[in-house]
């Protein structure tokens, strides 16, 4: 059928089924998917194959799979897609509760994966263990984007009114018909994180809708309820994820990602304690403000350049000199600009001072360094992170860190003709240029009219 030859029928589900299919000359293993059509079969078959055929082909880079073609609507419609090698998450869930450091890792690499597709513009809409495959990298790879939202593809589902989700994943704004939110994907990220962090659901698996409108103002149970030695600061990262009011949640999926990257450095609230839900007069309460509301507004949608995380490579072997408060000023700047930025003040430090000998400086007093430096300022906590990090290789040191951790700019100094003992520097600066994923900010400071060199005079002069 349109060069491609079927195989074995791999998948037989409610909107339709998918095929192993082979074309000469592919490279890569592929699926077609064909949706059910004809008497009696539901409308949303036909809703989530234009929809997923339309925002498919925008779609690029390795947390989705390529597309490849599709069909005729009129004669027969299908997508054919890449098949991804992996394994599923929903055979990692069945194996739940899972250790704390696997639930990060995992849940950092589909956080990852839901940032590369916001940055593209595509809010996912049914993110579920089911949708998502680990591939032996741990990489992981978004599947079936036919509830999915993009602002310049025609909403077919919200024109049909329709409930757009599945029940035990969807955020509450989506109960309400509101889409387009990056958002709602990290409420299902975190119904994701606690399924695997204690095998259970926050809200079980509501089949009506009165059910689905519970999680509008009913707390989960605290993973610490259901498992007492649950580590606090993977609880406040998921039940941040799952606050009702998509304003209170995480603002991007980055965030998301680097604090699961980096439980040790997470800002704990009383999210990180909690044992119960909140009181029923709580519940009552909230239930009756919600009851006297039309909708809930979700607030103003997030978008995935409106909360950036930025990178500040400060030199803590030399702290006075001349460049720092430039930067400084730098970063100031850039904060003021609208969105919840996360900054990380990152110094690269010789590996020898990392070797705690009586002559060297201890990583601490680098740490503290890096403290002392951003105090002035100002930012919450919880909005900023400090790494010390040993490195032979500044920069390459400071890109690996930009790459794993979805930086968006790199603010860095670079030193003037009048520090030479920091040339060191100098190079970093050119080679993060060179190969940052992301926008660079390089504060230099000119050399001042005192000090520069003075020309030489004419003989006699």
């Amino acid at each position: 059928m349109d060069g491609f030859t079927l195989g074995r029928r791999i998948h037989k589900g409610a909107q339709g089924h998918i095929y192993a299919v082979e074309r000469a000359g592919a490279g890569f293993p592929m699926l077609m998917k064909v949706p059910r059509l004809g008497a009696g079969e539901s409308a949303e078959s036909l809703l989530g194959y234009r929809t997923e055929e339309a925002i498919l082909p925008l779609l690029s880079g390795p947390h989705v799979p390529r597309f490849v073609a599709s069909g005729d609507l009129a004669r027969t419609p299908y997508v054919v897609l890449e098949r991804v090698e992996g394994e599923n998450l929903e055979s990692v869930v069945a194996r739940a509760p899972r250790p704390a450091d696997e639930v990060a890792r995992l849940g950092a690499a589909i956080a990852d994966a839901l940032h590369a597709i916001h940055r593209q513009e595509v809010v996912h809409g049914d993110l579920k263990p089911d949708n998502v495959i680990v591939k032996p990298d741990g990489t992981a790879v978004l599947l079936d984007f036919g509830f999915a939202h993009h602002p310049r593809v025609p909403d077919l589902l919200a024109e049909q009114d329709r409930l757009a989700g599945s029940p035990p994943y969807i955020s509450p704004e989506q109960v309400l018909r509101v889409r387009g939110d990056p958002r709602s994907d990290l409420f299902a990220l975190g119904v994701i994180l606690y399924e695997l962090a204690t095998r259970e659901l926050p809200f079980d698996a509501p089949a009506t809708l009165a059910g689905l409108r519970e999680r509008l103002w009913l707390d989960p149970v605290p993973p610490r309820r259901r498992i007492p030695a649950f580590l606090p600061a993977l609880q406040e990262v998921i039940l941040r994820c799952l606050e009702p009011s998509a304003s209170e949640r995480y603002q991007s999926a980055a965030h998301v990602a680097f604090d699961l990257r980096n439980l040790s450095q997470v800002v704990l609230t009383e999210r990180a304690e909690r044992t119960r839900r909140a009181s029923h007069v709580a519940h009552l309460s909230r239930m009756w403000k919600l009851r006297r509301l039309r909708r809930l507004s979700p607030g103003r949608p997030a978008a995935a350049d409106g909360a950036p995380v930025i990178l500040v490579a400060v030199d803590t072997m030399h702290p006075d000199d001349e460049r720092q408060p430039a930067i400084r000023r730098a970063a100031q700047r850039v904060l003021s600009a609208p969105g919840e930025s996360r900054l990380i003040f990152v110094s690269v430090v010789e590996p020898s001072l990392v070797l705690l000998d009586e002559a060297d400086e201890s990583p601490l007093e680098h740490l503290i360094r890096l403290r002392r430096w951003a105090e002035p300022l100002g930012l919450p906590p919880q909005r900023m992170t400090m790494h010390v990090i040993e490195g032979g290789d500044p920069a390459n040191a400071l890109l690996l860190f930009a790459r794993r951790n979805n930086v968006d700019l790199i603010v860095l100094g670079a030193p003037g003709a009048s520090q030479p003992s920091n040339a060191w520097w100098r190079s970093a600066a050119s080679k993060v240029t060179a190969g940052a994923p992301c926008s660079v900010l390089v504060v230099r400071v000119p050399l001042s009219e005192e000090r520069a060199p003075q020309p030489e005079r004419p003989p006699g002069g």
